[in-house]
Order: C-alpha cells, then sequence, then structure tokens
C-alpha cells in the first residue's frame, strides 16, 4: 500500500471522488501545511492556521498508479486559480500536492511541467508541490460527508455535479458499481 496526499479545495468534494477509485482503499480528509497543531475545521476555515484541507489516500499501486492519481486530481479541480476553488476562497482551498517521498515529488513536478508545456489549461498552473507536513486528520463529521448528506444544498450542487462529471469521464477507474 501507498499513501498520497493532495488539496484541491474542499475536501467534501476531493473525497467523494478518490473514494470511487478502483484500487484506492481509504480517503480520509485532513488538514497539513499548516504550523498550528491538531487544528479545528473552524480556524482553518477562518485561514490562520496555515493549513490547507486536504485528502489523504491510501492506495495499492499495483491496482491504479501515483500518475493516475495526479491526472485525477488535476482534472478535477482547477489548478490555475490561486487559493480558489468556485466559491471557496482562501490559503484553506489551494492547490497542493504534499508529497511523501522524493519519487512523489519528482513525478508530480513532472507532472507539472508536461501539463505545462501542454498548454493543458488556458492560465499557469499555481499548484503547490510540498513535502507532507503538519497532517491531522479531520473531525469525525467530515468523513463520507457527501455520501451522508446528499440532500444538503452544497453536496447537491457542487459535489454531485462534480461526481457526476468525474463518473463520466473516468468510468474505466471507478470501482465495481461506480461506488
Amino acid at each position: 500500500m501507498a499513501e498520497a496526499t493532495f488539496g484541491g479545495g474542499c475536501f467534501w468534494c476531493t473525497e467523494a471522488i478518490f473514494q470511487r477509485l478502483t484500487g484506492v482503499t481509504h480517503v480520509e480528509p485532513g488538514y497539513s501545511g499548516g504550523t498550528t497543531d491538531r487544528p479545528s475545521y473552524e480556524a482553518v476555515c477562518q485561514g490562520t492556521t496555515g493549513h490547507a484541507e486536504v485528502i489523504r489516500i491510501e492506495y495499492d499501486p499495483a491496482a491504479i498508479e501515483y500518475g493516475s492519481l495526479l491526472e485525477i486530481f488535476f482534472q478535477t479541480h482547477d489548478p490555475t486559480t490561486l487559493n480558489r476553488q468556485g466559491a471557496d476562497v482562501g490559503t484553506q482551498y489551494r492547490s497542493v500536492i504534499f508529497y511523501h517521498d522524493d519519487a512523489q515529488k519528482a513525478e508530480a513536478e513532472s507532472f507539472v511541467r508536461q501539463l505545462g508545456e501542454s498548454d493543458a489549461f488556458s492560465s499557469p498552473i499555481v499548484t503547490e508541490i510540498s513535502p507532507l507536513i503538519n497532517y491531522f486528520p479531520a473531525e469525525d463529521y467530515h468523513r463520507n460527508y457527501f455520501a451522508s448528506h446528499p440532500t444538503q444544498s452544497y453536496c447537491a450542487a457542487v459535489i454531485a455535479p462534480k461526481v457526476n462529471k468525474f463518473r463520466q469521464k473516468f468510468a474505466a477507474k471507478l470501482k465495481e458499481g461506480g461506488a
């Protein structure tokens, strides 16, 4: 098993996407990259801790490669907006890859370089690539948030369309039944 940690805006959205992938065994929302020990959701939302909302993914590299996780990460959020994803604004919503080792760092840097050279996006990529530091799991009520609250307004208006688009684009990578 291996781990990857990404921040692409609200962790409710990114969790809902990555937990549907074949080869992903666990997705945990959390906070990383800040200076405060054990920050609360409220403190992170205020933007004063330096943490980003992230997901920590456990996956089987024999079933899904890190490069595939990077591809999905970049195609399911906007890596060209600094400290913003849609209506979510602040450093806590920044686009960030927290690498776990030098191999992940090199692969992420190469992937971003290739995206930039291919003009995959109309604006420059601003995704931060940093070592995993000060990671803390989010409070329990954030886990499986979309699955537990599908009719909540944010879930219905923001997450559901994103998940549906993801399902269409990456159907071949979904767990059996589209989980």
